[in-house]
């Protein structure tokens, strides 16, 4: 008890200095040592504010938000907090987490991690319901610097599919003056996984059995708004060897689903009744490759400067790399991956892969999208990143009843630091938990007690108001 009092108090004081304390991150964390955990934590095991079995024993996890606590300051939260972005550039970088609520009432949040007060510390932007938004799941910084989400749901017939930017996030102080914009342009699918590779293409996927992963490319790649790079551009859908297939691994070719400027394209592109156009039934006409839900996307950029697309399908067990360089689609992880615990196929214990996150080294790691006392996060090693995982290993379990773990993030500006999001507990009290390495000379600052924050103040220039 006495050292849990200790770590609290050491994280509480030392988490508005840690986070964005740095500009620079360099290729190195204390995320990859660890031991791999031979089995999950039982179910309902730990206290909801303490959900995870972690890999390394020394490592410290903190509740920095929870629902519950939002619904008592009277913000509107309708819960089912889910993925996770940062603004991770301009003014106050890394200041703040941002995140959507996955419900029918649909809002966005934000947490000022440089706010020490629990209770005013995460403001509701985007009310819930504001537009009709349903099933907000995607979080996406923008190159310009803005807030991307999406909707969760979609289906014929349906209004819904649609990606949103919130175009004020950091300067916005409550719901009463975010700007949350439709950006039309982008097909209808199911979203979840948002990504940007280095040349500012827009990656999404459609999150339902048979669901293709696509590519928007603006006319506009460098704009500096969300107006100018959604005004025009295409989109298309991956072919791997040729499409027309599913679950296919080789080589990569893009089949345009809109024209040049993001209408609609003769003989492949499905009008909705609204003149937006259905990504799925595009995709099919253009002989898109199938996956079986995908999920969540990430993108690793190797020394050579190629990247890597990964791609959870949750269905199929898998996780795909496309390496978009080369042109060449691989199976990354699967049933048959080496458990790092036992030296033997995963097996059946890897289950429902659906997030996915990388770190600071460029360390690729998998959330299944289980219940608790099943639900783990794992850890990829790809030694000689060929887009092959040679191994996996249980790098945290949690044990929240009812949850699943979402939405996992590595700060940008401090490589010892991450965030995930408990969602849907039986409880009804979703939850953001920061999870840190401990560095020495933290602990050794912690002599020095609340006086710690001042000494880490003057290397904060872009936080004027941190305490």
């Amino acid at each position: 008890m006495i050292k849990q009092k200790i770590l609290t108090t050491l994280v509480s004081g030392a988490i508005f200095v840690m986070a964005g304390a740095s500009q620079t991150v360099t290729a190195s964390t204390g995320f990859d040592n660890f031991t791999a955990l031979p089995s999950s934590v039982a179910a309902g095991s730990l206290p909801e504010s303490s959900p995870f079995l972690l890999a390394n024993p020394s490592w410290i996890q903190l509740s920095i938000a929870n629902r519950n606590n939002q619904l008592a300051q009277g913000q509107a939260n309708s819960g089912n907090w889910d993925m996770i972005t940062a603004n991770e550039t301009g003014i106050n970088a890394g200041r703040y987490l941002f995140m959507p609520f996955e419900t029918g009432n649909a809002g966005v949040q934000r947490i000022d991690l440089l706010n020490p007060d629990y209770n005013t510390r995460t403001v509701t932007l985007v009310a819930p319901g504001t537009q009709g938004f349903v099933s907000g799941d995607a979080s996406r910084w923008t190159p310009w610097g803005s807030y991307l989400t999406a909707e969760e749901s979609w289906g014929t017939g349906s209004t819904k599919g649609r990606l949103f930017e919130l175009t004020n996030p950091v300067s916005a102080t409550g719901t009463g003056d975010s700007h949350f914009v439709q950006r039309s342009i982008i097909p209808h699918v199911s979203h979840e996984g948002l990504a940007f590779d280095k040349n500012n293409n827009f990656y999404f996927i459609d999150e339902v059995n048979g669901g293709g992963i696509y590519k928007f490319v603006s006319v506009n790649p460098d704009a500096t708004n969300g107006d100018d790079y959604f005004a025009a551009g295409q989109t298309f859908v991956m072919q791997v060897n040729g499409g027309g297939n599913a679950n296919a691994t080789g080589t990569i070719a893009w089949a345009p689903i809109t024209d040049v400027n993001g209408g609609a394209l003769a003989g492949v592109s499905v009008l909705n009744a609204d003149g937006s156009i259905d990504g799925r039934l595009s995709a099919n006409n253009a002989l898109g490759t199938d996956y079986q839900r995908p999920e969540d996307l990430e993108i690793k950029t190797l020394a050579n400067g190629d990247q890597i697309l990964y791609v959870a399908t949750t269905t199929t067990d898998e996780v795909y790399s496309f390496n978009l360089a080369s042109d060449n689609a691989s199976l990354f992880v699967n049933t048959t991956t080496l458990d790092q615990a036992t030296g033997l196929s995963v097996g059946s214990v890897f289950h429902n892969p659906d997030n996915l996150a990388i770190d600071a080294k460029g360390n690729i790691y998998i959330i299944e999208d289980q219940p608790g006392g099943e639900a783990d996060i794992w850890f990829a090693t790809d030694t000689n990143h060929d887009g092959v995982a040679e191994s996996i290993g249980r790098w945290a379990s949690m044990s929240t009843l009812g949850a699943e773990p979402t939405g996992l993030y590595f700060d940008k500006f401090n490589p010892n630091i991450a965030y995930v999001n408990v969602q849907h507990p039986f409880s009804g009290d979703d939850r953001t938990i920061m999870i840190a390495v401990p560095e020495p000379e933290t602990y050794a600052m912690l002599l020095i007690g609340l006086g710690l924050i001042g000494v880490f103040t003057d290397r904060r220039k872009n936080f004027p108001h941190a305490c």
